[in-house]
């Protein structure tokens, strides 16, 4: 994650819209589906990223409810994160090997880790220790970490030149790390044995985070570091896969086009998934009611460029899958969370539903563009580490509507259903989103999203004796409502996301 704001460009996909009247009094339209019209398959799914931080350790009042909430959803290439701002919760090895000793310890590691992969056991996962220890770079000023592995840092990483040229140090490092949680345990730098007696299956490994924001690696150093890396990791478990690039923006078209092209790569490595960020950004003067009209118009700029992206995906690497794997919204206020004496504004319960409509309205969009992964992010914010972007309470983890949306999603759409064609309405009157899905279960469902803080009435022909499940304002914290349609109009609140189930 990274707190500057992420720059867009616009563009639209297939959206079905209602048409806008006047005034600010409930609207009304008709979906028109055609059942009979599948545009495509979908390939998406619907996911999450967990973020190490303090509230996730064992004994907070947020950890029992929040790995409650990540093991009920029952998602798959749910990202595992532990990075910079906690070095104790996420570098090993916080000291240079040296004179016959080293400093592995993964004593605070462990427990969150553990508990991580035992809610998602029976589900995919993608594992990033996303910081490499500072003492591998070259720096007059090496990073300095709190002794309290609760205390925020955001000055650890520093450098740009990593002192082991070859790279091979940071690949190694990685495979112990592999090693500790699938094999047992590793033999260290002075060839002595560390035993954990963890024998996990680990399907994906994401290498590095944030790349060019990180360290500010380019794409040619970003990609020998991944051939080593997974080399090194390969030796370890034959069978893992990997994601590359994680990038904080999507503005330098180069880290793709080099990192795609095979020909960049020693032979036979695999480059199975690529991923890449996107956060809307509102500026510090925006009040909630006109972020609604950020957050969106943001979101379309961000859906020209995946499609960009994909073009030069199929040309170099068709193969390859895509993630985007932290999708979300950072309030202004975060900004500048690293400033001294930042105190954390309240945050309006409006403000979760609508950064929630906005993710469910990406994974609409993915879904017709084709993206395999669509991963939300995250579930732990707090003060000092991105408030805004959490999708649970942190003073008890329980879950707010960001984190329902998710699940409402989750629960009715997967990879596998086949979209439908509807009726386009006015192109420039996308208010409320629709797309229709014939699912892998034979279900006909409709997915609606309210952008605007205002209702919407929107009639879906044969809805009637049918089934209404949303998120609104309405439901706050608490799970998704259910109704029986007894008409074929439907009213959506404002920033309601809902799936209509025909009978």
């Amino acid at each position: 994650m990274n707190h500057r704001v992420r720059p867009t460009i616009l563009a639209m996909a297939i959206v079905a819209s209602c048409p806008l009247l006047s005034g600010t009094q409930d609207q009304s339209a008709r979906v028109v589906v055609h059942w009979d019209k599948v545009i495509r398959t979908s390939q998406t799914t619907a996911t999450l990223q967990v973020v190490v931080n303090p509230l996730l350790q064992r004994g907070t009042p947020v950890h029992d409810n929040a790995f409650k909430a990540l093991h009920d959803l029952g998602a798959d290439y749910v990202r595992y994160v532990p990075w910079l701002p906690y070095p104790k919760l996420g570098v090993a090895e916080l000291e240079p090997p040296k004179d016959g000793k080293t400093s592995w310890d993964l004593t605070v590691i462990d427990p969150m880790t553990t508990d991580f992969l035992e809610a998602t056991k029976g589900h995919s996962t993608i594992l990033n220790f996303s910081t490499i220890p500072q003492w591998m770079y070259k720096t007059d000023k090496p990073g300095a970490y709190p002794a309290d592995p609760s205390q925020v840092t955001w000055t650890y990483e520093q450098g740009t030149e990593l002192r082991d040229p070859s790279v091979k140090e940071v690949a190694e490092y990685y495979a112990r790390l592999l090693a500790w949680y699938t094999k047992g345990g590793f033999t260290d730098e002075f060839g002595k044995r560390h035993e954990s007696g963890y024998h996990y299956s680990i399907p994906y490994w994401e290498v590095l985070n944030e790349i060019e924001s990180e360290h500010h690696i380019d794409p040619e150093t970003y990609t020998r570091l991944y051939d080593e890396t997974v080399t090194a990791l390969g030796k370890v478990q034959p069978n893992l896969k990997f994601v590359g690039l994680a990038l904080a923006t999507t503005t330098d078209p180069h880290y793709f086009e080099y990192f795609l092209n095979h020909k960049n790569h020693k032979p036979g490595i695999p480059v199975d998934f690529i991923s890449y960020h996107f956060y809307a950004v509102p500026t510090p003067d925006q009040t909630p009611e006109v972020e609604q009209f950020t957050f969106f118009d943001q979101a379309e700029g961000f859906l020209k460029t995946v499609r960009y992206v994909e073009t030069i995906r199929k040309r170099l690497s068709p193969e390859t899958k895509t993630t985007i794997d932290e999708l979300g919204v950072i309030s202004a206020d975060d900004t500048v969370q690293d400033e001294p004496g930042h105190v954390t504004k309240p945050i309006a319960n409006s403000y979760w539903n609508l950064a929630g409509a906005m993710y469910a309205y990406l994974f609409g969009e993915m879904t017709t563009i084709g993206i395999d992964v669509a991963g939300e992010s995250q579930l732990v914010g707090f003060p000092t580490q991105f408030p805004s972007v959490s999708m649970v309470d942190w003073n008890n983890g329980q879950p707010n509507a960001r984190y329902w949306v998710l699940k409402l999603l989750h629960d009715n759409f997967a990879a596998g259903d086949r979209l439908v064609e509807i009726e386009p309405f006015a192109p420039n009157d996308a208010y409320v989103y629709s797309l229709a899905f014939l699912t892998h279960e034979g279900k006909r469902r409709v997915l609606l999203v309210n952008k605007r803080d205002r209702s919407f009435d929107v009639t879906i022909a044969g809805a009637h004796g049918g089934q209404l499940d949303y998120v609104d304002q309405t439901t706050g914290f608490q799970p998704p409502a259910t109704v029986k349609l007894s008409r074929d109009p439907v009213k959506l609140a404002g920033y309601s996301v809902a799936v209509v189930t025909l009978p």
